[in-house]
């Protein structure tokens, strides 16, 4: 009795603290429904994606890593000044982005395609003049690999360096492979299909990167405004610090956030680690699918 009493307290207390972590991330919502059937599933059940995409501890470092990468191209970074309101909701961007990688990694296809077409619909409002004069538009196919590119990027360095399994260089290869089918549905013409690949396509942005003005108060706000209690403040830089430990050392650079490497492997990425672990005991990620198909390639 008094063992049952106490394991309902802890379960509890664990459900209470998960849901405050939820919340704090901006993840207000409940997931999407999910779909194991393979036949109905938009993505592949058995696929890297599912492993990589169902933890949220690595992937809130992926997602804060992906803005502060993004921000560097000047149009994207445009689009997000002149078409959003990220510094009243500085959360909702997180619970969109979360809820439409949601939708298409574990939603059916009916869902994935609301999703998609969401976003579809988005774009074509989202249009402009940067601040060099040159014209901007959401619908860009360079704009969308870019996007496409920096985000997958940083969910898998996050994966790979603070998920609770280790991904050999074949799966992370399987996982760039897997997101390319939803990178065409929104408009990107050639992704990559290979981390190589990834990291050769990333690099032919490099001489149009820059941190304009809208950068450097995307940057600042991000880096320290979002969070407000201490605790959360606490937590939420060691994210930050390690989001920006994964960044190419480039965009470290234009950023201006260059990591001192010791300072990462003694102290920031023990006790991000520490946070990753304590996380995932008060959220525990689905459970998933053993890994034994071969790379999606269906997007429909």
């Amino acid at each position: 009795m008094l063992r049952t009493k106490c394991r309902d307290v802890a379960t509890r207390l664990r459900q209470r603290v998960g849901l405050s972590i939820r919340h704090a991330a901006g993840l207000t919502n409940e997931p999407p429904p999910r779909c194991d059937d393979p036949d109905e599933a938009f993505g592949d059940v058995h696929g890297v994606a599912r492993l990589v995409h169902r933890e949220l501890p690595s992937m809130l470092i992926g997602g804060v890593g992906s803005l502060f990468f993004q921000m560097l191209h000047p149009y994207a970074m445009a689009g997000v000044a002149q078409h959003s309101r990220y510094q009243d909701d500085p959360l909702g961007r997180v619970l969109q982005t979360a809820n439409f990688i949601g939708a298409t990694t574990f939603g059916s296809k009916a869902s994935a395609q609301v999703a998609i077409d969401r976003v579809l619909s988005v774009h074509q409002y989202v249009h402009g003049v940067a601040d060099d004069g040159q014209p901007y538009d959401a619908n860009d196919p360079q704009l969308l690999l870019w996007i496409h590119c920096a985000e997958i990027y940083m969910f898998l360095g996050a994966y790979r360096r603070f998920g609770s399994t280790r991904l050999s260089d074949t799966e992370a290869d399987r996982y760039v492979a897997e997101m390319a089918p939803l990178a065409r549905t929104l408009g990107v013409i050639t992704p990559p299909e290979s981390v190589s690949e990834l990291c050769a396509a990333l690099l032919t942005f490099r001489g149009e990167l820059r941190l304009s003005a809208d950068g450097v108060a995307a940057r600042d706000f991000i880096a320290y405004g979002v969070m407000k209690s201490r605790i959360q403040r606490i937590v939420y830089r060691l994210l930050v610090l390690s989001a920006w430990s994964l960044l190419p050392a480039y965009a470290q650079d234009f950023l201006g956030v260059r990591q001192r490497g010791w300072r990462d492997r003694l102290l920031i990425r023990p006790a991000t680690t520490a946070i990753c672990y304590a996380m995932r005991i008060a959220v525990p990620p689905p459970r998933h699918v053993a890994i034994v198909s071969p790379p999606s390639t269906a997007t429909t």
